[in-house]
């Protein structure tokens, strides 16, 4: 029974020695995990913190970038009541009181301001032409207006222009018809409007860098051809590169003289017929020609 008492006593010993030690293993657990749980609370706050830190600059952004939009939206408004005032003032010239508004759209929807030098950029929309650099000039948005309307784009017709300059008149067409071709003879300048176009998703317009007198001849005929550069007469590589029952408008004039913007039209035949629009002021179409 002694024995047994100390078998007991022993036993008993041995259980309060292992639950002290349950205990502290249960306590430092615990504390273990109290930890864990307190880094991983720390952890998610500053998550949440950094999260609504992105969340504001992203708000922010977005919502100065909608600011800046929405000014240009409203300028790009303003200029083309300026050019449909415009029109009103020259309708006598222009035979025509009004034009297409599937164009005057285009007009209000291409973003003028990224085809100038940032020098220029805070001018983008008043109506009259603005340096680019080399010599050259964005044509006053009244007179893009003016011949884009006169050639009666189709969204299905292949159009060509000689003289890319920042691209503004490609993006305008862009808008309006399937397919875009446009040269420029200044290199620098083409590069340049070959990355603007780019960079704004005018993917059905290529670029091509040399002398336009000569045409595309490859991606002709053409339903319609615009120059924007002025002449002292029509080029014949562009006539014969124009389709039958298509349109050309260009400006035919010496550089120190009066020039005339022509609509120069092919009917079926073959046969051209040309009508004085209004008297103009382009830069020279440059080349070897």
């Amino acid at each position: 029974m002694f024995k047994n008492m100390i078998k007991l006593s022993n036993r008993c010993k041995y259980s309060d020695l292992l639950l002290r030690e349950n205990c502290s293993i249960g306590l430092d657990m615990r504390k273990k995990a109290h930890h864990h749980l307190c880094h991983r609370c720390s952890e998610y706050k500053r998550m949440l913190a950094l999260s609504g830190f992105i969340l504001f600059i992203f708000v922010f952004s977005t919502s100065s970038l909608s600011e800046a939009d929405d000014k240009f939206s409203e300028a790009r408004q303003d200029m083309v009541q300026l050019i449909e005032a415009d029109v009103l003032r020259t309708s006598l010239y222009i035979n025509r009181r009004a034009l297409d508004p599937k164009v005057l759209d285009a007009v209000g929807k291409v973003p003028r301001h990224e085809f100038v030098p940032p020098q220029v950029r805070s001018s983008a929309y008043e109506n009259r032409p603005l340096p680019i650099g080399y010599g050259q000039t964005i044509s006053q948005p009244y007179i893009v207006a003016l011949m884009t309307d006169l050639l009666n784009l189709e969204h299905h017709f292949k159009v060509l222009e000689v003289g890319t300059g920042s691209a503004y008149q490609a993006a305008i067409l862009a808008e309006l018809v399937n397919k875009v071709y446009t040269i420029e003879i200044i290199e620098p300048l083409g590069r340049q409007a070959r990355g603007t176009l780019k960079r704004l998703n005018y993917d059905n317009v290529d670029v091509r860098i040399g002398d336009g007198y000569y045409g595309w001849k490859e991606a002709g005929p053409f339903d319609s051809i615009i120059v924007t550069a002025a002449s002292s007469h029509i080029p014949p590589p562009l006539i014969g590169q124009l389709k039958p029952g298509g349109k050309m408008v260009i400006p035919v004039g010496s550089r120190f003289m009066v020039q005339q913007l022509l609509l120069v039209e092919k009917d079926s035949d073959g046969k051209l017929s040309t009508r004085q629009i209004l008297p103009v002021r382009f830069v020279p179409l440059t080349g070897k020609h």
